[in-house]
Order: C-alpha cells, then sequence, then structure tokens
C-alpha cells in the first residue's frame, strides 16, 4: 500500500506500508542500533514519535512476550528501509508487523533510510506525518507544521501507572505496600518506566512499590523507604506537571537515583534548566566517558532534551560527558545523596557497560542507613 512520510520543512518521501491503511502525526527521529527493535516499540519514552530505524533489515527475529518493556507499545509509526516478514528465531512468537498491527502503530517501508536520517542530523528532529490515506503532498506539510510538536506538553500522563502496584519475581502485583521480599525498600517513580530498570532493582535484592508520577513526596516519606529511583519517560521534562517540586522535596530525605527524564527532572529539581538537543541521542552505540575513573562506557540512550551544565548549581557536578557531541550525560550532588545519568544503565536493548550504576545506588542506600 503506498504511504506518503512528509516532514514540516516541505521534505516528501514516497514510501510503502507494510502494516496497512493508516495514518500517524509526531516527531520523526531515528535510532542506530541494530537491534532490540521490540524494546524501542514497547519504550514508553517513544510515546508521541515517529521512529525511522538506520539498520535497513528490520524484523529478522520477529517478536516475543519476554522482551517487552512495558506492557504495550509507543511510537505512532515505525519506519525501517526492508521490513522482514519471516521470521527465524527459535525465541519468536509472532512476526513484527502482527506486533504492529495489535497496537495500532503505522508500519513503513521501502524508502532510503539514510537520506531521510541525514535530513535529520542537518536539519533537526521534526514535525512529521505519515499516511496512506492523504495523497496530497502540500496539505501533508501543512497539517505537520501546524501540529503541536512535544516541547512544554506533558506526555508522562499517558504512560505513567493509575494506582501503586509491587514488582516480584512474577512481574507487576497489585499492592499499595513493599512486598516481603527484598532487602532494600525502593520507591520507584514511573514516568513511563522500563521493565528491565524493576528486573535490576530486583536483582540487586530490592523490595519494590511502583507509584504514579504525580504521587506527593509526603506520601512516599510515609512509606519509609530505603532509596527512591525516577524512571525514564517520554518529552520535555519542564513539560510535566508538579513533579519537580516533588523531588525537591525529597532530595536529601532519601537516596535517589534517576534515569533519562528522571534525571533531567532532578536536574530542574536542583535549579539547573533543559534544552532540546538538535536531533537526540538515540541507539545503543553512544559513547559515554566517566569523569571520575575516564573510563570510557557504550551506553543504550534515547533521549531528545538535555541538562544544560552550565546552569548547575555550585553543589552540583557533571560525572559523565557524551564523548560525540560533549553534553551532559551523569550530574551528581557533591553532599547530598543524588545522582543520575542520561542514559540506559539497564541496558534493553544496548550493552552492559553502565550496569555498574545500580550497585552505585545500592551502596549509597546501605551507607546512609
Amino acid at each position: 500500500m503506498k504511504a506518503l512520510i512528509a516532514l514540516e520543512d516541505g521534505t516528501i518521501i514516497p514510501a510503502r506500508s507494510f502494516t496497512g491503511a493508516g495514518e500517524a502525526l509526531g516527531e520523526m527521529v531515528f535510532n542506530t542500533s541494530m537491534t532490540g527493535y521490540q524494546e524501542v516499540l514497547s519504550d514508553p519514552s517513544y510515546t508521541g514519535q515517529l521512529v525511522t530505524m538506520t539498520y535497513p533489515l528490520i524484523g529478522s527475529y520477529g517478536v516475543n512476550p519476554e522482551d517487552m518493556e512495558s506492557a504495550s507499545a509507543h511510537p505512532r509509526a515505525f519506519l525501517v528501509r526492508q521490513y522482514q516478514a519471516r521470521p527465524s528465531n527459535f525465541r519468536s512468537t509472532g512476526d513484527l508487523a502482527g506486533f504492529l498491527k495489535k497496537f495500532g502503530i503505522l508500519g513503513v517501508e521501502g524508502f532510503d533510510t539514510r537520506m531521510l536520517t541525514r535530513r535529520i542530523r542537518t536539519v533537526g528532529a521534526m514535525k512529521a506525518i505519515v499516511s496512506t490515506k492523504d495523497s496530497d503532498a502540500d496539505s501533508l506539510v501543512a497539517r505537520a507544521r501546524a501540529w503541536e510538536g512535544l516541547v512544554g506538553q506533558d506526555m508522562v500522563a499517558g504512560v505513567t501507572c493509575k494506582t501503586p502496584y509491587v514488582w516480584t519475581k512474577q512481574g507487576a502485583q497489585e499492592g499499595t505496600t513493599f512486598p516481603d521480599s527484598g532487602r532494600w525498600k525502593v520507591v520507584v517513580y514511573d514516568f513511563g518506566v522500563k521493565y528491565n530498570q524493576l528486573r535490576m532493582l530486583l536483582k540487586h535484592d530490592c523490595s519494590i512499590l511502583v507509584v504514579p508520577a504525580y504521587t506527593p513526596a509526603g506520601e512516599v516519606l510515609g512509606l519509609k523507604p530505603d532509596g527512591v529511583f525516577l524512571s525514564n519517560g517520554p518529552g520535555d521534562p519542564t513539560g510535566v506537571r508538579g513533579v519537580v517540586e516533588e523531588i525537591r522535596r525529597l532530595i536529601g530525605k532519601v537516596p535517589m537515583f534517576g534515569i533519562c527524564l528522571g534525571h533531567q527532572l532532578i536536574g530542574l529539581a536542583l535549579g539547573a534548566k533543559t534544552y532540546k538537543l538538535k536531533f537526540g541521542h538515540r541507539g545503543g552505540n553512544q559513547p559515554v566517558k566517566d569523569l571520575a575513573t575516564g573510563k570510557v562506557e557504550i551506553t543504550s540512550q534515547n533521549h531528545g532534551f538535555c541538562i544544560d551544565p552550565d546552569t548547575l548549581p555550585k553543589d552540583a557536578e557533571v560525572t559523565h560527558i557524551n564523548l560525540n557531541d560533549g553534553s551532559l550525560e551523569g550530574a551528581r550532588h557533591r553532599t547530598l545523596p543524588v545522582f543520575s545519568v542520561q542514559y540506559h544503565p539497564e541496558f534493553a536493548a544496548g550493552p552492559h557497560d553502565a550496569r555498574y550504576l545500580f550497585e552505585r545506588f545500592i551502596t549509597m542506600i546501605a551507607q546512609a542507613r
């Protein structure tokens, strides 16, 4: 089925749908991972986006329930050079096209993804629309330009849990108090949490209670946790309503670790400012330098916003930087038990280089107790 991709700068790209008729409006971004497309699709941080994979052949190993990073899939469209319709993998339980149809995501193939990626790198992440229904190029460009975009929007509201739940070896379970298992009681703020973050905390002997993004600090402190974990999530951190104030009330009262959006929200709570990156960092091969050790780790990333290091207060410091563009990838408070990273140490999908950060969090909790 013929499809058209239209960018707000007027670029028009003919393509074809491999999931049938549909239309999707969002922010066009690209991901450089060679594998892990199911983890990409089930990452809530991609809410509101149209994701282009730079690796040309996608779908070859199918999909399966074990590789889900949330209960749903989140991009509005998934764009690839060539869709592989016949998966071959002993773990596969279905094909990618069926997976996309299940979650109402438009799948598009048959165009030069390198050209689109170069365009995004040159101009920046753009508003865009993909459609099999509207063949009028001028109409599509106008509709893309008219979309409100992600800046200033609260995208967390659509992905956070509605009520608290506990996480155990069996996965998510109903509950409003910490489960009996686990040495360290950790409250996880759900801004769009990925399951492997919860699995990693569980492996470090944590008793996990996941709470909605807008949970007041007083309620969290009333639970007497040993630590607070702030998850990843979609969109602009300045658009998340009321959360920064609650994080500010928690800082210094309980050890805190933040990842991705959680990292940005900690930065805002400390008094720093954030800005939108030109085209973001998305993929499983981003080099990051630990300034304390000098070591370089290859990391999994998915973000379009970043903390401005020049706005960090004097009592906070940069701990990690991105070696591609020098942007801030990690920070900590100099005296309080608070640290955070912009990238994804839970490696789902991606390299395992940064998993030591979970051990650092547990060490901080043990020292505070």
